[in-house]
């Protein structure tokens, strides 16, 4: 080895040391003051690996927001994931502090449907309930029937005596919904998507599959309906889980977000997980830090608050979703 060569080798050892030292740093200060506060940590699976191994529960939407239901005990939840989820975690715990350590992690798809476009669409249909995905702002849940998220959306359908349903915003799961069900699943807007799961395309994962003939490929229903196709196994976060512990398979090609990964080869150490493309990584969920978390527990800053009027509305609507047997 050169000498540059191993001055490189040599920093590269020590910066890696020095900064595994401060994770670990941070998290036992993060660890201590969420002792001291009576606070809870809500992870996504999409969220930095450092932050899953801190938290106190790790899950999708629907996961965590029975948790946040069900929570007795603590005084504060901090939320690292974005927007709308800890928006719906204040919702149900109006008595609790719900903080989300970055202001700035907004979900894009939540974003896209407004009130405006909610009545729009309800003034062409009046007759037709208003189904909408966990992945919208309070707002917007204020003016819906029931919610619903990836996991229990075909569920939630169903449970409707409706054959015609306004279903917001993603378009790619109202297909998929509609393809279950059989019913009508009119999306507003009309062009809803994430913007991440719309990154993956079939070609890549044929090209996988050259390399790797027997994985099992399993996509979000947020996926594009030529990624459905391509899968063995269409679901949920949570369902993917589920499906990689209970698959035969050995290796696996998932079409999500790249944080659940971690996740995957945690519970699954003898098996292989491939994300279907690698630049698939949402720059909402990732703005959530160590650092920014540890800040905003803290200083308790960030704290999400839902007007009293529309936390109502949205509640009933977030309840009903729960009734529903899935």
């Amino acid at each position: 080895m050169t000498k540059l060569g191993k001055s490189i080798y040599l920093f590269t050892r020590l910066f890696t040391a020095y900064a595994k030292g401060e994770i670990m740093n941070l998290t036992d200060k993060i660890l201590k003051l969420k002792k001291e506060k009576k606070a809870i940590i809500l992870a996504h699976n999409y969220q930095r690996p450092e932050i899953q191994e801190i938290a106190d529960y790790i899950g999708d939407s629907i996961e965590l927001s029975r948790k946040a239901m069900e929570e007795k005990k603590a005084e504060i939840i901090v939320f690292s994931a974005v927007d709308f989820m800890a928006e719906s975690a204040a919702i149900l715990n109006p008595n609790k502090k719900v903080l989300l350590p970055t202001l700035g992690a907004r979900c894009p798809m939540a974003q896209m449907l407004t009130v405006d476009e909610i009545k729009r669409w309800k003034a062409l249909y009046p007759d037709a309930p208003v189904v909408l995905y966990v992945n919208t702002l309070a707002s917007a849940k204020a003016h819906c029937d029931i919610c619903c998220t990836s996991a229990n959306a075909v569920e939630v359908i169903n449970s409707l005596d409706a054959d015609t349903v306004l279903f917001g915003p993603d378009r790619n799961l109202a297909e998929y919904v509609s393809e279950k069900t059989g019913k009508t699943l009119i999306p507003i807007p009309e062009w809803g998507f994430c913007p991440t799961h719309l990154l993956f395309q079939p070609e890549d994962v044929t090209v996988l599959k050259l390399q790797h003939p027997d994985a099992a490929v399993m996509v979000h229903p947020e996926c594009s309906s030529e990624m459905r196709k391509v899968a063995d196994f269409v679901g949920s976060t949570s369902k993917m889980c589920r499906y990689a512990r209970e698959c035969s398979a050995k290796t696996f090609i998932v079409g999500t977000e790249e944080g659940l990964l971690h996740r995957l080869r945690k519970e699954n150490p003898e098996k292989q997980f491939i994300v279907a493309y690698e630049g698939a990584v949402c720059p909402n969920m990732k703005l959530n830090t160590l650092d920014r978390l540890y800040a905003a527990l803290k200083e308790e800053k960030f704290v999400v608050k839902v007007p009293e009027a529309v936390a109502k509305k949205a509640r009933t609507a977030l309840e009903r979703m729960f009734e529903v047997k899935s």
